[in-house]
Parts: structure tokens; sequence; C-alpha cells
């Protein structure tokens, strides 16, 4: 059991600014702290969103992803020096590069990856340029080196380091021209994590991953119908209770170092209710790691 570090990241350098930029405050006054011990609480602001794609690589503001992303393994970094649980509240999913820098600064790790999207693409077959849909390619160390080489480190990840759990996106990511997920890296689509059972494949998955691991959430992992506020809605999904299983597994054990929560969109909850849910799924999961307070 830990105490939390809590980072608000609201960056939108890898999508537009669309309203997940607000899902740290949405999230925080639905009580998702509520009875935990929180040692350390930062808010990293982004630079500005530039609209225009980057000349040299096709990428929505590069250079400000790759400086943001220092930033925030900076507050990661602290926080694990801290002994602290960090808790990362995105933002798209360009922060995960930040986290994956942090750990990278102290060895090798892995990655368990919780997203309704394999965002694999290339800067040449993704349509608006928008790293939130790279984002695990960079991690590998596939893109331009501003993105895959943070520091001289790159790649953030090896291949077989990764676990791609639950995602649903292949057949339209693959039509649009998206590359193919290397052999070496552990995909589990949907249709195999339904296929074993979320306790088997939630099992399987936690002991390909490495000593250390991070934990990424995109709220698009969830089924369409529960979680309609995203941005990239793809039918079918997990439902609560698959989510609130993988999750809680993840978190509790020991070797997982951090989480990032991303994509949520509160702008698209005008009831509240899916933002209420949403953290008690998490408060839930977080509660097997967090002291409480």
């Amino acid at each position: 059991m830990q105490s939390l570090a809590i980072i608000e990241a609201p960056s939108v350098l890898g999508l537009r600014p669309s309203g997940v930029a607000n899902l740290p405050t949405a999230l925080r006054r639905a009580g998702l702290l509520e009875g935990f011990d929180v040692a350390r609480s930062d808010r990293l602001e982004p630079p500005y969103f530039d609209p225009r794609r980057d000349p040299e690589t096709g990428i929505l503001n590069p250079l400000a992803i790759a400086d943001y992303s220092t930033e925030l393994a900076d507050a990661v970094g602290a926080a694990l020096d801290q002994d602290l649980f960090p808790v990362v509240l995105g933002g798209d999913c360009t922060i995960l590069l930040g986290n994956l820098l942090a750990l990278r600064r102290r060895g090798r790790h892995g990655l368990l990856f919780l997203d309704g999207h394999t965002d694999f693409y290339q800067p040449s077959a993704e349509p608006n340029g928008e790293a939130a849909s790279m984002e695990l390619a960079l991690a590998t160390g596939r893109g331009p080196a501003v993105l895959t080489n943070l520091e001289g480190r790159g790649p953030l990840l090896k291949d077989e380091d990764v676990v791609a759990f639950a995602f649903r996106d292949e057949p339209e990511s693959m039509a649009a021209g998206m590359q193919s997920l290397p052999p070496a890296l552990h995909a589990m689509d949907l249709a195999k994590v339904r296929e074993l059972g979320i306790e088997a494949a939630t099992a399987q998955a936690l002991a390909h991953l490495p000593t250390a691991y991070w934990t990424h959430l995109d709220a698009d992992v969830l089924h369409d119908t529960v979680m309609p506020a995203v941005d990239y809605r793809v039918p079918d999904g997990l439902t609560w209770p698959e989510l609130e299983h993988v999750l809680t597994a993840a978190l509790a054990d020991n070797r997982c170092r951090g989480l990032d929560v991303t994509i949520f969109n509160p702008h698209l909850d005008p009831t509240g209710t899916i933002t209420t849910r949403f953290t008690d799924c998490l408060h839930r999961a977080l509660s097997t790691r967090a002291v409480t307070g």
C-alpha cells in the first residue's frame, strides 16, 4: 500500500481542444481521491496548442509534446523517488510518453495498455496528425526521433514488454493504413479477452509483464454504450465489471509503478452520470493500492 501522488496533465497537444483537458477536475469533483492519503499533488499546464501539422514530421505539436513529456517525467520521477504511487490524470494519450520516460530513466519496464485502440499509427497514415493515435508506436521506437528518442533514451519500451489489452479497432485501423503490431508485442484484442474470459485473460496479461510496469487506461476501452463520453467511439468494449477486474488486479500487483487515465471527455456527459460511474470504478481499483487518509 502506498500514498498517492496526483499529477494533473491536461494536455491535448496530441489530439485537439475537445474537453478531455477537463478530465482531472471532473474526476476529482466526483470523489476520485476521497478517503485516500494524497502526499503530493501537481498540475502541469501544457503549452499552447498549435493546430498546424509540423512540416517535417507530419505531427501536431511534436516539439511541445517532447518538452511536456520531459516535464511530466520529472514530476512522475519525483513521486517515485518519494515511494509514492503516481496517478496521472490526462489529457490525451500522449501523456503516456512522459510517464514511460520517468521509468525509462530507471531501467527496463513494461506497459499494460488498456485501450480500445491500438494507437500504432505512423504519421503518414494518421489523417489529422494526432500523436494520440500513435503513442504506442512512438513509445516502442517507431516514428520521428523527436518523439521516439526522448533524452536519447529511445525506445522507451521493448516490444516484448508490452501487453495491449482489449483493443477492438484493428479492422478499421488496418483499412486506414496503420502499420501492423510487431509480433513480439503481446496483443490480446477484445475477441481474445472474451475467448479466455476476463479472469484468465487478466492473469495471462500480468504474467507476461516484467518486474516493473506502468498501467495506461484510455476510457474508450469500455463498451461504447456505457462510455460514450470519448472522442473516437468504436462499437463494443469491456463492461464495467471487466474493466474493474483487470484494473484492480493490475494496481494491486506490487510491480505496478503508476497509472494514467486519459481521453474521458466530461463535456460529453451533460448529466454527470458517466463521470460518477467511471470515478467509482477507478476509486475501487485504487483502494487496493492506496493508503487511506
